[in-house]
This record gives C-alpha cells, sequence and structure tokens, in this order.
C-alpha cells in the first residue's frame, strides 16, 4: 500500500484525522484505538487525539515505543512529523520512570523509585508533594496512608506511576466457580488473566452485555478472598447476589447487600452501592460513616463496578484503600468530568479490553443497528425554544411533543420487538407511557414494584417498558432487543453507550438503537458529542427523519 493509499493523516498538535469512506479504515481504527482516544466524529473523518492517558495506558498493556511509531506510520498518508514523534516517545518513556515499592523494613512505609534526577528534583520542589515526600537515594520515602494522593499528585504532575508496592491479601474464602452451569468465554479467561497478573489493580473494558460481573465472579474464585462490591444502585446490588449464588459455590447466607435502613448486613462477599460509600456522618477518620464502618473488613478485593460511574466524592475515598485488590469494571472509561486521570492513578492502568465490533463479530454481544431520528419542533415550541435561556434550551428541546409521534411510529414498526423507552426528563416519559399504554420505572417506583415489572418484562408478559435514567445502568435485561431513547443527558458519551448496552445481549435478529432529536436545536450538537465513543467503537449511525402530515413517517 503506498502512503497516498493509507486512511489517515497524523498532524503536528497530537490529532490523527481518519477518513471513514477510505478502505483503510477498519484497520486504522483498530490501531488507533490501542494508543489514541477519538475526539470529534462527523459523517466523514474522524478526529482522534494521541494524549498522554492514552499512550499511558498502552504502555500499562505492554505496548513499547516501536510497536506504537510502527502502527502510526502503517495508517498515515504522509511522514510523520518529528516532533509529534518525540512527544509520543517522550510520554511513553515517563511509565516506569515512578515506580512505587514496599520499604524492606517498614510496612508503614513505602519507597518512591524515581529514575530521572531531574524528575526527583521537580518532586522536591513542589510544594503539595515535597509535604508528603522525604528524599532518599533514588527517590523519595512516604507513608503508606499516602500512597494515592501521591500517585494522584505525581500524575497531575505529568508521570504515571507504576505501582508495585505489596497488597493485603484480606481474610480466606472458600469459593469456587460452578463450571457445571456456565462455561467462561475466551475473552473472560484472558481478562482475569491480565489483571491477576498485573498484580491485582487496574481496569478492564469490555461491552456492556459481555459479562463483566462473569469475569469479576472469575477473579473472586482465583483469589479466594473476601470481598467487597460497589455498584450504582439497588437493582444492581440485587442482581450481583443472584449471580453469585447461581454462578459460584457462594450461598445466599455468603453474599450480604449492605443498603439503606436499621440493618446493614456484611458477609464473606459484601455487596454495596457508591452513594451508601459517600454518604457523611459519624465519627470515624474519614467522616464517611459506612465507609468507614466497612474499611475496617479484611477485604482482600474491591470491585468497583461501572468504574467510569465512580463520583468525584468517592476518590479520596479510594485513595485510603491502596493496599487493597481493586478491579475496575466498565463498558467504557470516558469521563465528562476530566477524571480518568484519577481513575488511572487510583483503581490503576487498563488491563484489558475487547472492541464492541469484535465481540459483535464472534457473536459474543448482538449486532446493533443504530439510527438518529430528527425530528421538527412542534408548533409553538419554536417560540418556546427561540425564547429560552441557553440553560433552557436543551429541556425544551427534548420536551417536544413531536418526538411523541415518533415514538408511536418507531414502536409500530417494531410491533412484537421487545421495546425500551429510556429517557431523561419525567413529564415526557409520562406522556409515553401513556401514548404506548405501558408502564414506566423512574427514581420515584418502589424497590418491590421496579422488581415486579422487570420480571414481568422478562417474562414477555409486557413488552414496552419506559424507563427514566435509572435504567441506564447494570439492570439485566437481556430479552430487550430495540431501544428508544427520548431524550439525554447532554452530551454524555457515558451514557449513549450504556444505554445502547441494554439491548446489547445476544439474540437472534440483533439489536436496534434509535436516538430522537429535535432538529436545528442544541439536541443536534449534544447528540453527535454523545455518540462519539460508540462511533471509536465502530458503530455509524444512519440518519432518518420523521415528517408530521398526510404522509408522516420515517424517512
Amino acid at each position: 500500500m503506498g502512503d497516498e493509499d493509507r486512511a489517515a493523516i497524523v498532524q503536528g498538535d497530537r490529532s490523527v484525522l481518519l477518513e471513514v469512506d477510505h478502505p483503510g479504515y477498519e484497520v486504522a481504527r483498530r490501531h488507533l484505538g490501542r494508543f489514541a482516544e477519538l475526539e470529534k466524529s462527523p459523517e466523514h473523518v474522524h478526529t482522534y487525539r494521541l494524549s498522554d492517558l492514552a499512550l499511558w495506558n498502552a504502555a500499562a498493556a505492554g505496548m513499547t515505543e516501536a510497536e506504537v511509531v510502527d502502527a502510526l506510520a502503517s495508517i498515515s498518508r504522509f511522514e510523520l512529523p518529528s516532533h509529534v514523534l518525540h512527544e509520543v516517545r517522550d510520554r511513553l518513556a515517563r511509565f516506569g520512570v515512578c515506580a512505587l515499592h514496599d520499604h524492606p523494613s517498614d510496612e508503614r512505609q513505602l519507597r518512591l523509585s524515581v529514575a530521572d534526577r531531574r524528575v526527583r528534583d521537580r518532586f522536591a520542589r513542589d510544594k503539595k508533594l515535597s509535604s508528603l515526600l522525604r528524599p532518599c537515594p533514588d527517590g523519595f520515602l512516604l507513608d503508606a496512608a499516602a500512597r494515592g494522593p501521591v500517585k494522584q499528585a505525581i500524575l497531575k504532575l505529568g508521570w504515571p506511576v507504576d505501582d508495585r508496592a505489596g497488597l493485603r491479601d484480606g481474610a480466606p474464602m472458600d469459593v469456587e466457580l460452578r463450571r457445571d452451569v456456565f462455561t467462561p468465554y475466551d475473552y473472560q479467561d484472558a481478562a482475569a488473566r491480565a489483571f491477576l497478573d498485573s498484580g491485582g489493580h487496574g481496569a478492564i473494558v469490555l461491552p456492556c452485555g459481555a459479562g463483566k460481573t462473569v469475569l469479576a465472579m472469575m477473579v473472586v474464585a482465583a483469589l479466594k478472598t473476601r470481598t467487597l462490591i460497589l455498584t450504582s444502585g439497588r437493582e444492581a446490588c440485587a442482581q450481583w447476589r443472584r449471580e453469585l449464588v447461581a454462578k459460584t459455590t457462594l450461598t445466599e447466607d455468603d453474599v450480604a447487600i449492605y443498603g439503606a435502613g436499621q440493618k446493614k448486613d456484611v458477609g464473606p462477599v459484601t455487596v454495596s452501592t457508591y452513594a451508601m460509600m459517600a454518604r457523611k456522618g459519624g465519627g470515624g477518620p474519614t467522616g464517611h460513616v459506612n465507609f468507614d464502618r466497612l474499611s475496617q473488613e479484611p477485604w482482600g478485593l474491591l470491585v468497583y463496578d461501572e468504574v467510569h460511574l465512580l463520583p468525584a466524592r468517592m476518590f479520596r475515598l479510594t485513595a485510603e484503600v491502596q493496599a487493597r485488590r481493586r478491579l475496575g469494571l466498565t463498558a467504557t472509561l470516558v469521563r465528562e468530568d476530566g477524571r480518568a486521570g484519577d481513575v488511572f492513578a487510583l483503581i490503576g492502568p487498563k488491563r484489558y479490553e475487547v472492541p464492541w465490533r469484535e465481540l459483535e463479530a464472534s457473536g459474543h454481544i448482538a449486532a446493533a443497528t443504530c439510527f438518529e431520528v430528527r425530528v421538527d419542533l412542534s408548533d409553538g415550541v419554536e417560540d418556546a425554544y427561540a425564547s429560552a435561556t441557553l440553560r433552557e434550551q436543551p429541556r425544551v428541546a427534548a420536551e417536544n411533543p413531536a418526538k411523541l409521534r415518533a415514538l408511536r411510529g418507531i414502536v409500530e414498526r417494531h410491533e412484537g420487538d421487545r421495546v425500551l423507552v429510556i429517557g431523561t426528563y419525567l413529564e415526557s416519559l409520562r406522556a409515553a407511557a401513556r401514548l404506548l399504554r405501558a408502564p414506566a420505572i423512574t427514581g420515584e417506583t418502589p424497590h418491590d414494584k421496579r422488581e415486579e415489572l422487570l420480571s414481568a418484562f422478562r417474562a414477555g408478559a409486557i413488552r414496552t417498558l419506559v424507563m427514566s435514567r435509572v435504567g441506564n445502568f447494570a439492570i439485566d435485561i437481556p430479552e430487550a432487543n430495540v431501544l428508544v431513547q427520548l431524550s439525554g443527558s447532554m452530551g454524555s458519551r457515558q451514557e449513549e453507550a450504556q444505554r445502547l448496552g441494554r439491548v446489547l445481549r445476544p439474540k437472534p435478529g440483533g439489536a436496534t438503537f434509535y436516538t430522537l432529536v429535535s432538529r436545528d436545536t442544541v439536541e443536534q450538537e449534544h447528540a453527535l458529542h454523545r455518540q462519539l465513543f460508540l462511533t471509536e467503537q465502530g458503530y455509524r449511525y444512519y440518519l432518518e427523519d420523521w415528517t408530521d402530515g398526510p404522509q408522516d413517517g420515517l424517512h
């Protein structure tokens, strides 16, 4: 292949332009997905960035400088800019300069080795770091309790820390996988090995529906240690408990849910929520009553489910438990708040990832077709949108009544399918439920009622279900094969990926995902940003127009 036949252009600002319609697009996209991040994804040319964090994750996964440079050269239409090569080599070379080790004789201390004298001098001059570090011949000593804050602070200065210090084994726990009821897939075995071989800290990135819960069980069974699992909500806690009891030798008495109310159970495996851990109160060392209670247990493993959702206030608490093994599970490490670096520093680097379309091709997740359906603003809404403030415009566009007519048309198109309707704004969701004569689950729905409706949907007694954002994460409804997104949370790439994930469990006929967008409003811009992550994974959105009138419908 000659240079002119290559799909990418590497630019001097460390961006990479990738031509979507080029025959070499798929090969180039797979290369870039290993060491770059997608920034923009309009129809014909996508923009990637050779960011520091993407390069450090590549280095942590074992990619060498030569492999990254050779991959870039193999897809680049023009000669690689020399200063970009220098920047890439510099950033990759920073991984491993700073490493944390156990102190040879004092378990209350750690040793930070810093291979570059100039970097040591910079750390010594930094006010925040110098208060945590004490010089020693090849670096610094620090209190073991400062392990998390030191890694965060050093990353902010531009160097990743390779954490090689020891981790507590935790109390032993007798557990085996029930291989009589399921067989792990090869990629789950590979992901578990990658985590265990890393020393026991880091994130595994697998698509929604690819069995991240099974992967975690495999790690638990390998380590055989008491485990704390943190997740996003009560329904997720109940699902974790069901799966652990069904697929391991643990009993219901072994798996406790530490939840709201007077009774807070603790067992060999305990499942709780981020909200419970972040609740303030009590006289403990961190001022977070539930965290202080549970952190005294002899855990050998902490599992962070949907780690990309880790609330900002939880980062401080995560920094407190650096001496324990930490497994982050996610479908995407994207964070809209820019704190992906804190996930890297405190949970660990990305240890394993499988692209979504790769598992789709192998049949491990459903093949999905994505549509963006553009709808005109209803009569009367145009004036309301024009007079709305910038802050009010997203809601006005999201609650456009014309979306309901498009929704009805889509549901009629999929008569007989199992349809989920998900949105952000409750009034329009309630209107959708009335229009479709379907039940709705919102944050106000009691837990028992939620479980009743979800069970009815799984059994087929309900074929259309309307859900608010409570349906975004960790709800297992594998029978769903059509999802209609009535509205979203601004430009959240996380949410778009998670919502598609609700319909990606393997099934005959695949899955269909629709997102309804009010034309010529801020929603179009938000939709473009929301789609970035999925576009990076190789999905394409087909544009359709909904028109009202005698010939109303999708075109």
